[in-house]
Parts: structure tokens; C-alpha cells; sequence
């Protein structure tokens, strides 16, 4: 099992990263959340991982704190429940926000989320409410040399890609980053915001 990766960070393109390891490439899949705190590309980071065997791949996920991690391994553990939901999830609700939502039982919150019913938000607040101790306390490690997307046009293409690549339709991508305005801002501001007014 990969515990955690430490190297250089290549390149970073919503949902997907890459990240050299002593001479060797790793492509890993990461939420939002992880999106936040990355480096600058050509800078060292450390991101908690966990692979995923299937008959037909092997995937790598990353995340920036082992806070994220836990509650994803919690998540894909809940009845139709997938990587790529989850994934989703985290990309929409800080681990913290989600607990809220739980212990409220907050389905509405939960709804906001693409790929998510009704039905699927109960069967999470009834499942994940005794999880909850798993990933309650655990530190987000602070990031260093955070740098900001590149502005203008590409960075609203990049955006409504990203939102795309998380599950929202392209004509809702592109309206929930239109709705905001782009000057100054770096893709992954845009989708931070785009994310928190949807959640709204």
C-alpha cells in the first residue's frame, strides 16, 4: 500500500495531477480540496494517497490532508457510493461541512452536489453517522508556496472544464463561472467560489 507521495509536482489539471518521484511519474485523481493547496508547478509536495484496485485499472488518488483521505475511504465505503462521487463530494464540502451536514442530517446540502439524490443523501446520513468518529480531529497540514491560477480567459476555460469534470452539466459549468467575476482570479479561485455559491 502507498501511504503518501513526496516530489515534485509536474503539472495539475482538474480532476488529475502528476507528480515526480525520483525520476518516476505518478498521475493521481484529487478533489477540489487538495486543488486548494497545491504548490506551484516545479514545487515539492507531500499528499496522502490510496489505491484503488479494480479488475481493469489501478487508480491513484491524492489528498492534501489525511483528514480528506479518511473521509473518502469512508465514503466509497457507503452503498453506491463510487471514487468519482466521492471525489465529488470532497470537492463540494470541506470534511468539516460535511460532518455538520450529517449530524443535522442536512439532505439538502448533500442534494447541491451533482450525481446526488434524494436518495442517495439519506442513505448517506444514515450510513456515514457512525463513521463520523473516523475522521473527526484529524489536522489539515498547512500549505506552503500556494500560487494562484493564471488569470483571465484560460482560467475560466479551465474552470468550467474542471466543474465539468466533476459532474456538472457544460451548460451549468458555464454558467455557475460566468456568474463570477473572472478579473484577477486563477481557475481554481473561480471554482472554489462557483462551488460555494452552489452550495448556497
Amino acid at each position: 500500500m502507498i501511504g503518501f507521495l513526496r516530489g515534485v509536482l509536474v503539472a495539475k489539471k482538474v480532476p488529475q495531477l502528476w507528480l515526480d518521484v525520483g525520476g518516476v511519474g505518478y498521475e493521481l485523481e484529487a478533489p477540489m480540496s487538495t486543488f486548494y493547496n497545491l504548490p506551484a508547478t516545479g514545487e515539492t509536495v507531500r499528499l496522502y494517497t490510496h489505491l484503488a484496485v479494480r479488475e481493469d485499472a489501478h487508480q491513484l488518488f491524492g489528498f492534501f490532508a489525511e483528514s480528506e483521505r479518511s473521509l473518502f475511504r469512508s465514503l466509497i465505503r457507503v452503498n453506491g457510493v463510487g471514487a468519482k462521487l466521492a471525489l465529488t463530494i470532497l470537492s463540494g464540502l470541506s470534511v468539516d461541512e460535511f460532518h455538520r451536514s450529517i449530524e443535522k442530517s442536512d439532505v439538502s446540502a448533500l442534494v447541491r452536489l451533482p450525481g446526488i439524490g434524494k436518495r442517495t443523501a439519506e442513505r448517506l446520513v444514515v450510513e456515514m453517522r457512525d463513521r463520523l468518529p473516523e475522521t473527526v480531529g484529524l489536522p489539515l497540514v498547512a500549505a506552503s508556496g500556494k500560487a494562484p491560477g493564471s488569470a483571465g480567459e484560460d482560467a475560466v476555460q479551465d474552470a468550467v472544464s474542471a466543474l465539468i469534470a466533476l459532474g456538472y452539466k457544460p451548460p451549468e459549468a458555464s454558467r455557475m463561472i460566468r456568474a463570477i467575476p473572472a478579473e484577477g482570479k486563477g481557475s481554481e479561485e473561480l471554482i472554489r467560489l462557483a462551488l460555494r455559491a452552489a452550495a448556497r
